[in-house]
């Protein structure tokens, strides 16, 4: 049951994920001494429960779609390609929260990043839309993700995926987050959110790694769901 994405050629995969040393996959297989019991419950469970999810939330999300489509009559959700386990990319959906020249525009607020190490947030970044902001302060944007849950490129709870151009630029510590199915939540999400710098970020995905479990994956789902309603961190 165990889906980690779509892995593409050789050449697509960042430079930082080819230089692992053998010394480093060594480490990584103590972070991922999990029982094959631990990872057919959990993807049961990332089943049921975003399935339940989708059904629930589906005229929400449909009614949402809507929204931002009337905003500029573009396509209301946001496709990117992410990192999983074992540098495996894959197409991570959200809604539409930015223009639809958001990539364009990027390069020129680099200088403007807020944030340490290799991520890019701006608190009043101009390529948010009116529509797009909202629905980043109640976190609704991701709920598309329910999707990625359901095809098992994603879990409910794991690291949050990186892009690839942040990849490239982390430290051999810092790859041992792709040592773990990237997910929708983790201790980050409860714990700041965008608020605490990347090493602290960093620190809590190897915390999760080394300690998951159903118990630690539902207490994550709990405070998440406290974090989303007091909207904490959220931008």
């Amino acid at each position: 049951m165990e889906n980690l994405g779509y892995l593409l050629q050789d050449d697509d995969i960042p430079q930082a994920v080819k230089r692992r040393s053998v010394k480093e996959k060594s480490e990584s297989v103590q972070l991922e001494n999990v029982s094959k019991k631990y990872l057919f419950a959990k993807r049961a469970i990332d089943v049921i429960l975003s399935f339940c999810a989708v059904a629930v939330l589906s005229v929400p999300m449909l009614l949402i779609a809507l929204v931002v489509f009337l905003q500029d009559f573009h396509n209301p959700i946001f496709k990117q390609v992410r990192v999983t386990k074992d540098g495996r990319f894959f197409t991570m959906y959200k809604f539409r929260t930015m223009c639809v020249n958001a990539e364009q525009k990027l390069e020129e607020l680099r200088s403007q990043n807020e944030a340490d190490g290799p991520v890019f947030k701006m608190k009043k970044d101009p390529r948010v839309t009116p529509i797009g902001g909202f629905l980043r302060k109640t976190s609704l944007d991701e709920l598309p993700q329910f999707f990625n849950v359901l095809n098992g490129s994603m879990s409910l709870v794991g690291p949050r995926p990186p892009l690839p151009k942040e990849v490239e630029k982390y430290t051999p510590y810092q790859m041992h987050r792709l040592d773990a199915k990237g997910g929708i939540t983790c201790y980050w999400q409860c714990s700041g959110r965008s608020n605490i710098m990347f090493d602290e970020w960093v620190e809590l995905d190897l915390k999760y790694i080394r300690d998951r479990s159903i118990s630690t994956d539902a207490k994550i789902l709990a405070k998440t769901a406290v974090a989303v309603l007091r909207r904490d961190g959220a931008e």
